[in-house]
């Protein structure tokens, strides 16, 4: 962006996109005017943890709205079941990404498969159940094998996967882990009820502390922006005026100092 002489701006993420622009607001909290994300990812560990464990038994005296918020982390044991049944990839993924790329770059057919079974259960994990995988009740055919074309025609899948193992091996031990969101960069979490992760907005607080909007979405899944685009730009666009009319009154009560 500093390369493009925008001295500020705000950003958006899903999936990684999430992680990457928690990490700018960390690094260059200075320039980042506000971060929106579409997947918050739970903090398994000190305070947050506790807290997690404590609402399984006890969820009033976590969670806000009860009913809805249990849903998105609870219960427990059937939250770590599913992570454990669908992240085989991400394990491969982060550890010998060429060996599955080279099968993948050889088979038209095999990447097909891979990414759509991507597309299948993380819209709506009820889907891997579903005999043709619900791949049709929120994209068209068109829109899956031009996501599919893109990757194979460029070659790129490789590189794809090797974010994965290079982005792990940064991540794990890092610093960044540790700490939230500087107080300073006003945040914006969409909640889509089918995404694969939650942070419920009572748990929000201990990664961003300046938590302006949060907003449990109606519908959609892990690809929002593919799925839903319209309730996730209408939702950015609110976040930025937000942000903006509280840089306007914040400008405004220095002045009368």
């Amino acid at each position: 962006m500093a390369k493009l002489n925008h001295k500020t701006f705000f950003v958006h993420g899903g999936d990684w996109g999430s992680v990457n622009t928690k990490t700018m607001a960390q690094l260059y909290p200075d320039k980042v005017r506000g971060i929106h994300v579409t997947m918050a990812v739970n903090q398994w560990k000190g305070i947050p943890l506790l807290k997690m464990l404590l609402g399984s038994y006890f969820p009033s005296l976590v969670l806000d709205n009860t009913d809805r918020d249990y849903k998105k982390i609870y219960p427990l044991s059937e939250k770590f079941s599913t992570a454990l049944r669908e992240s085989g990839y991400f394990h491969i993924q982060a550890t010998k990404p060429d060996t599955v790329g080279a099968a993948l770059m050889d088979s038209p057919v095999g990447l097909a498969a891979y990414i759509l079974e991507k597309f299948s259960t993380a819209t709506n994990m009820k889907n891997v159940n579903k005999t043709d995988g619900g791949l049709t009740e929120k994209f068209t055919f068109d829109e899956l094998l031009t996501n599919v074309m893109i990757y194979w025609f460029s070659d790129n899948v490789v590189s794809g996967l090797r974010y994965y193992k290079e982005s792990f091996l940064i991540m794990h031990g890092s610093p960044l882990e540790e700490i939230p969101v500087p107080a300073s960069v006003p945040v914006a979490i969409a909640d889509f009820p089918n995404e694969i992760s939650h942070v419920p907005k009572s748990l929000a607080h201990y990664q961003f502390p300046n938590l302006v909007q949060y907003t449990d979405m109606p519908r959609g899944g892990h690809f929002s922006a593919f799925e839903e685009p319209i309730l996730v730009s209408d939702d950015i666009k609110k976040f930025v005026k937000t942000v903006l009319e509280l840089e306007l009154s914040e400008k405004s009560q220095n002045k009368e100092l």
